[in-house]
């Protein structure tokens, strides 16, 4: 993997959650690649709601574990949000007719650089721009 590639929330969650079967796996897979080329981008969103799911479905989780988790997806490109990524983010959820969180997801992609957007959020194959959707979760 060459390019630079942004991984939303639920990529990430599955990365972790080894109850989640096949998605685990496929996610698991995905991170680690992106692991190994040095490709993954984030956001400040993305960690963001990734420690709200993992305290949503396990309240044992510490917050010690997730600081760590947090610490280590830190050495990842991160976007950080701006009120720029704001208004571009609406821009896209009424072009597009999207939700505000994913329009502000591919705002993340798009000004992170990456040219894939991993998520099962939107329609795979669907292009932002320069971002292109890929839904690894897909059975085929």
């Amino acid at each position: 993997m060459s390019a630079k590639c942004f991984v939303d929330t639920n990529i990430l969650f599955y990365a972790q959650d080894k109850s989640a079967g096949q998605k685990h796996e496929r996610a698991a897979i995905i991170v680690a690649d992106l692991w190994q080329s040095a490709a993954g981008v984030l956001s400040t969103q993305v960690l963001q709601e990734f420690c709200v799911a993992v305290r949503r479905v396990d309240r044992n989780r510490t917050i010690e574990d997730l600081r760590q988790w947090v610490e280590r997806y830190s050495e990842w490109e991160i976007v950080v949000n701006t009120s720029e990524s704001i208004r571009a983010a609406l821009n896209l959820e009424s072009r597009y007719q999207i939700s505000f969180w994913d329009a502000l997801i591919i705002r993340a992609a798009q000004v992170g650089r990456a040219d894939i957007l991993y998520t099962e959020d939107l329609n795979d194959g669907q292009v932002f721009g320069s971002v292109r959707v890929v839904n690894p979760l897909i059975v085929t």
